[in-house]
C-alpha cells in the first residue's frame, strides 16, 4: 500500500514538471508583452483625456496640428490646410518639445 502512494506522488511530480515550462512561458508573455501594452494604453487614454488647448499633436492617421478647441464629442485641430474636427481617440501623441520651442516651458 505504501508503494502505491509513493508511486502516485512520483507520477504527480512528473506531471507538474511537464507543465512548468508552459506556466513559465505564460509568465514571460505576461511581463514582456501584455503588461507593457496595457500600461501604454492607460498612458494614451490619460493623455487623450487631459489634452489642453494649444497643444501640438499627431493623429493616428499622421495629421499634425494644434488643438484649437475642445468639445465634448471631439476636438478641432488647426492644420496648415485649415481646421479639422476629430475624435479624441484619434490622437496618437504629442509632438516633441524639442521640435517646437513654443511648447517648451519658459527658460530662466
Amino acid at each position: 500500500m505504501l508503494t502505491i502512494i509513493l508511486q502516485a506522488k512520483g507520477s504527480f511530480m512528473e506531471q507538474a514538471g511537464a507543465f512548468l515550462p508552459l506556466v513559465l512561458l505564460f509568465v514571460v508573455f505576461y511581463f514582456f508583452f501584455i503588461r507593457p501594452q496595457t500600461k501604454r494604453q492607460k498612458q494614451e487614454k490619460n493623455f487623450q483625456d487631459n489634452i489642453a488647448k494649444g497643444t501640438r499633436i499627431v493623429t493616428t492617421s499622421g495629421i499634425h496640428g494644434k488643438v484649437a478647441e475642445i468639445m465634448d464629442d471631439g476636438l478641432i485641430i488647426e492644420t496648415m490646410a485649415g481646421k479639422i474636427k476629430i475624435e479624441k481617440s484619434a490622437i496618437s501623441r504629442e509632438l516633441s518639445i524639442a521640435r517646437y520651442s513654443e511648447n517648451s516651458p519658459a527658460k530662466k
